[in-house]
């Protein structure tokens, strides 16, 4: 892990599926049939490479993020008959036509825009007192727009500011930035595999710094065996696994 940390907020995308489409335009991708193992690598690169982070969309990236890595581990895992391919089309399906949604509004508030840079240039009417009666007859209970003043605006600032300035402690969200990729991690597990010719699941693990460290381990492993780089051989019990070079393992 480093040192560096970086606040979050985002100068080019308002969000993650502004990204995916980002990237579905550029490479001219069909959005109903996205390559999820592609994507998924170009949605981790930005995030590593952005300097600066808005806080409220970080989780969103992360859980974006999260969606696609999962994704990609089940159609990268080998299957068998246990329903969890319809799982992982049910889960892929969903992103997609959240996407296909974000699109279409999207496209509809491109459309509104103008309407919206006509009626900034309008001016506004002085007395709109009948206008703010008006309102009132269907807005929720509570203090009236028309029975605003400054006095009151002036308490309401007085009571912000105390409790800003009486606050205990102020609050710092920082957002991490890891150095793993996913093929350092392939580099990493092939010069292990030199050394030690086979290795087990429980090896990974010990080799991994954190959590997120042993996620890039795993999903380096996941590709390795895609692209038919190791073998596996299966054991007794849970997380019981080992790989090996392709055509080292021995039955």
């Amino acid at each position: 892990m480093t040192d560096d940390a970086f606040a979050v907020k985002l100068p080019q995308f308002e969000g993650p599926f502004d990204l995916l489409l980002f990237f579905i335009e550029r490479d001219e991708l069909d959005i109903h049939d996205i390559p999820i193992a592609r994507i998924t690598d170009d949605f981790l690169n930005y995030i590593h490479q952005m300097t600066v982070l808005n806080m409220e969309l970080a989780s969103e990236f992360i859980f974006v993020a999260a969606t696609l890595m999962r994704i990609k581990a089940k159609m990268l895992l080998p299957r068998h008959n246990t329903g969890d391919e319809e799982n992982e089309i049910d889960t892929k399906e969903g992103l997609i036509r959240k996407l296909i949604e974000y699109k279409k509004f999207k496209v509809l508030c491109e459309e509104l825009r103008p309407f919206e840079e006509e009626r900034f240039k309008q001016e506004r009417r002085g007395n709109i007192k009948a206008d703010l009666e008006q309102v009132e007859k269907v807005t929720v209970p509570g203090e009236e727009l028309s029975e605003l003043n400054l006095y009151k605006l002036m308490m309401v600032y007085h009571r912000l500011m105390r409790n800003y300035n009486t606050r205990s402690q102020e609050v710092h969200h920082t957002v991490v930035q890891y150095p793993y990729t996913i093929e350092k991690q392939k580099e990493a597990i092939k010069h292990l595999l030199s050394i030690n010719k086979k290795m087990d699941f429980k090896h990974i693990a010990g080799n991994s710094e954190n959590k997120v460290h042993f996620i890039y381990n795993f999903l380096a492993v996941l590709e390795m065996l895609q692209q038919e780089a190791i073998e596996i051989t299966i054991g007794l019990g849970f997380n019981n696994f080992w790989i090996a070079p392709k055509g080292e393992v021995k039955s």
